[in-house]
């Protein structure tokens, strides 16, 4: 939600995007910082060739991002954590794709790909952590089903790993700052975490890349975990479900914790 957060994502970002390549498996082209000949065509040089790709300057590439991808999810309006999550899905995979997903997580039709004042309005509604790790799972069963997979898919799980994971923490370390956007009930969707109805348990959904993990309460849990719910139910005991529960709760922080902090690209440390 803070203008210094754009900051903060780009230098992870470039740490993933690394520097120049032309791989012939990627349909992006030559590529460096992670912009295309492309984006690099239409927003800096028309008729670029590949040596002024890999002549771009760090501040050209972070005008690019901050306009193509930044701004144009509206990332400065979502919640610290969410706007990492979209940023980083958006400049992968597309904004095309990035918008959708964020429509169905939080309930919506995704018939568009614009953040909408509605879209901006059902986000606030839901606990940013949920939305976070629905949009990971999404992306990276999407990521899987790509005929590229095989090439690129150590690479892409491991970035989508610790994109969840900072943005997990981006979410608990950020004071959240409410939408200026006046409230308004969203349509439900298939897959979405939806809203909170009166508190501020979250209600999990299933969508096309399965179970939606929220995070919360023991009964969250439960809703997440069905089929472990089932054997706890068969004998097991409400005891031991609820140290299954602290278990996966301890697993997963651990798992957030593992995560060290990039190093800044030299370029981008602050003065």
């Amino acid at each position: 939600m803070a203008a210094s957060t754009y900051d903060e994502a780009l230098r992870r970002l470039l740490v993933h995007e690394g520097g120049y390549t032309n791989h012939p498996s990627d349909p992006g082209g030559p590529t460096n910082f992670g912009i295309t000949i492309a984006d690099y065509r239409k927003y800096v040089k028309p008729g670029a060739t590949a040596a002024d790709v890999r002549a771009m300057s760090v501040d050209e590439a972070r005008a690019i991002y901050r306009k193509r991808y930044w701004d144009a999810q509206r990332c400065d309006e979502l919640p610290a954590g969410v706007d990492y999550s979209i940023f980083d899905y958006g400049v992968n995979s597309g904004i095309g794709r990035s918008g959708k997903v964020l429509h169905r997580v939080v309930g919506l039709p995704d018939n568009t790909s614009v953040v909408t004042d509605e879209v901006l309005r059902a986000v606030a509604k839901r606990d940013p952590k949920a939305v976070i790790v629905a949009i990971n799972e999404e992306r990276l069963a999407f990521l899987k089903r790509l005929k590229t997979w095989p090439v690129f898919g150590k690479g892409w799980g491991a970035r989508v790993t610790a994109v969840r994971a900072v943005s997990l923490r981006m979410a608990g370390e950020r004071v959240l700052v409410p939408s200026v956007v006046p409230s308004d009930a969203p349509i439900p969707g298939k897959g979405a975490v939806l809203a909170p109805a009166g508190t501020k348990k979250v209600i999990v959904g299933t969508g096309t890349a399965g179970p939606i993990a929220a995070g919360g309460s023991f009964w969250d849990w439960v809703a997440a975990h069905p089929w472990e719910t089932v054997a706890i139910g068969c004998g097991v005991g409400v005891a031991v479900g609820g140290s299954i529960y602290a278990l996966n709760l301890w697993h997963q922080r651990r798992q957030e914790g593992a995560i060290p902090e990039t190093p800044l690209v030299p370029e981008l440390k602050a003065a």
